[in-house]
């Protein structure tokens, strides 16, 4: 079968409508994360590569309580995260800017970092991040998840 399309010859036996092309995301593109939440809970979500580990929390509404209230403009600490060492020491360099919010994040370890400014990569397929007990908006002086005593 011979049709024109966008003035382009084209010679498919059986095209597809347009409307019906889709791009597809193969699993290889995709990695494993798991968040273990305030109460323990472990969350897994499937993450795009690229990806911030804040927007893998919201495009999978993982309803982590809090998380991410400035939307990733490095103006609260409210997606800090705390790694497994041998995982910290292959993130990319950490910027001044976000070392000096979390400076005022509750919980802080030598292993934090904020999951906006860490993007998913292939190599950390199967990574497991801990979500602090406590968490801080620095926006509104508010503590999110403080537990009640």
């Amino acid at each position: 079968m011979s049709s024109k399309l966008f003035g382009f010859k084209s010679t498919v036996s059986h095209p597809l409508p347009i409307h019906r092309l889709q791009v597809q995301h193969s699993s290889a593109d995709r990695v494993t994360v798991h968040f273990i939440n305030r109460d323990g809970e472990r969350l897994t979500a499937m993450a795009k590569e690229g990806e911030s580990l804040l927007e893998v929390v919201v495009n999978q509404n993982l309803g982590i309580d809090g998380f991410g209230a400035c939307e990733g403009t490095l103006a609260c600490s409210t997606c800090h995260l705390i790694f497994e060492e041998d995982v910290f020491q292959k993130l990319d360099a950490i910027t001044d800017e976000e070392l000096d919010m979390l400076d005022l994040a509750y919980g802080l370890t030598d292993t934090s970092r904020l999951g906006c400014q860490v993007c998913v990569k292939k190599v950390m397929d199967g990574l497991t991040v801990q979500v602090p007990m406590e968490v801080a908006d620095m926006r509104r002086g508010l503590e999110v998840g403080k537990q009640s005593k």
